[in-house]
């Protein structure tokens, strides 16, 4: 599918994208996931400047991808483990 031209709002800014069809939903609820978090943090935090909110929002989102990240690749060396564990297995048995 082609690109379409969408503007998403982040921190009372504007932003023009041009995305994937098939995308827009995702950056359509990623930038309000972002608001969201930025406004969580309005509201609990003695914090005002958009910069400084901007920069936590980031932070937790960044913060959260390496933490999925890690667990993905933990889960692919587990993964590896027991396909390595059922070769062994497999190559005993027939060579029986």
């Amino acid at each position: 599918m082609g690109e379409i031209s969408i503007k998403i709002t982040i921190s009372d800014r504007i932003y023009p994208l041009k995305v994937n069809m098939e995308e827009e939903e995702i950056v359509r609820r990623a930038a309000k996931m972002i608001n969201e978090r930025i406004k969580d943090y309005q509201d609990n935090y003695a914090v005002r400047d958009k910069q400084d909110l901007l920069s936590m929002a980031v932070l937790h989102y960044a913060t959260a991808v390496l933490r999925t990240e890690n667990k993905v690749q933990s889960q692919d060396t587990a993964v590896a483990d027991k396909v390595e564990e059922l070769d062994v297995l497999l190559s005993n048995f027939f060579a029986k």
